[in-house]
């Protein structure tokens, strides 16, 4: 060992002969150490998205250590649900605050239980295969490249002590002593031959580990595949967990809509009131026989809105809606409070309330 730091040392300051790697194999080398990085990174950084609470990372590296399964954790956003729940039986569940607080409680109650459902799926998914690589396979990786070192390291030091030989040698024979020339040329030869012995055997180590290492190192080829595989499974996951996530909201707003004194309902009032005359409040249309083609526009009480969702029409009497544009919306005597009429440039139809955000 304490040759092997000599030895490396004395490489580093440029005194000892060092055998150079094929530029093949230092890509290899320098492609591994990438991966690894990059993966290590990703994954750190996925624990954190995954797990914000530094304190609960901690806890469940330790559950994982000690081989013990974590107990379930509740998720923030059904705790809040909960609290909203409790908070509503106080108030009293029949008022329209209490009515809300039961149904915004359990929405984020499924919210939580699809985060929970995502966490998990992204743990066994992804997490799982990255760390699996950086704990086994490159563990291995490693360990194979130190021995790899070492190997050279003995390799130069044979070359080195053979070289050492060969110049004592022809020096031997160039200076003769004629009273010892057999016996120190003969010691001397015997040194040689010893030297490249040891050379021969320490090329052999070094080559076969060299191999070894290299196939390790060519493997990442395939350790890319297998993480893409896994990337794309986190994706979806995503993807499932937020359009669950949307489609929960989407539903949370038609049932806000529907309740007495919501904020939408009191700005669909205000507006029928601003439209509308007295006297066409007390002879209400129904919806079914409004003809869109018919309806006109008033001349107050048109407001704009902003789209906050696509919305498909499902018949002509609607408008479809891309998220994020503006129309001008207005309302009809007698139309379910849930509608609004909107129109964008020649466009008009019916559209449906939750998915507007009225602007001043």
């Amino acid at each position: 060992v304490v040759f092997e730091v000599q030895w490396f040392t004395e490489e580093k300051l440029g005194q000892a002969e060092k055998t150079e790697l094929d530029a093949h194999f230092e890509n290899l080398m320098s492609r591994a150490d990438c991966t690894k990085n990059w993966t290590e990174k990703i994954y750190r950084q996925t624990e954190v998205l995954l797990q914000p609470n530094p304190s609960a990372r901690i806890e469940e590296f330790l559950y994982e250590k000690l081989d013990r399964k974590a107990p379930s954790r509740i998720t923030n956003a059904e705790l809040l649900g909960q609290y909203m729940q409790d908070a509503a039986v106080e108030f009293g569940a029949g008022g329209p605050y209490g009515c809300t607080l039961i149904k915004v409680g359990e929405c984020e109650r499924r919210l939580g239980a699809a985060e929970r459902e995502f966490l998990q799926t992204s743990a066994i998914s992804f997490l799982t295969p990255l760390r699996n690589f950086l704990e086994g396979d490159w563990r291995t990786i490693s360990k194979e490249r130190r021995l790899l070192e070492n190997l050279r390291l003995d390799l130069d030091a044979c070359k080195t002590r053979l070289k050492k030989a060969k110049v004592a040698e022809a020096k031997a024979a160039m200076a003769p002593d004629f009273q010892e020339t057999r016996p120190r040329n003969y010691v001397l030869s015997a040194s040689a031959s010893a030297a490249e012995h040891e050379l021969r055997v320490a090329q052999t180590e070094f080559d076969r580990q060299a191999e070894v290492t290299r196939l390790l190192l060519e493997g990442i080829s395939s350790t890319h595949v297998n993480h893409l595989r896994c990337l794309n499974e986190f994706v979806e996951a995503q993807a499932a967990y937020y359009k669950q996530c949307h489609l929960h909201m989407q539903d949370l707003q038609k049932e806000l809509g529907r309740l007495p004194n919501a904020f939408t309902l009191n700005s669909a009032h205000s507006m029928v009131t601003t439209a509308s005359a007295p006297e066409e409040a007390t002879s209400p249309v129904e919806t079914d026989t409004l003809k869109i083609e018919e309806v006109q526009a008033p001349a107050t009480g048109t407001r704009k809105a902003k789209v906050l969702y696509d919305y498909d029409a499902a018949d002509s009497s609607e408008l479809s809606l891309l998220a994020d544009e503006l129309i001008t919306v207005y309302t009809m005597p007698g139309m379910d409070s849930d509608w609004l009429i909107g129109e964008r440039g020649n466009q008009k139809g019916k559209v449906p309330v939750t998915y507007l955000e009225l602007l001043s």
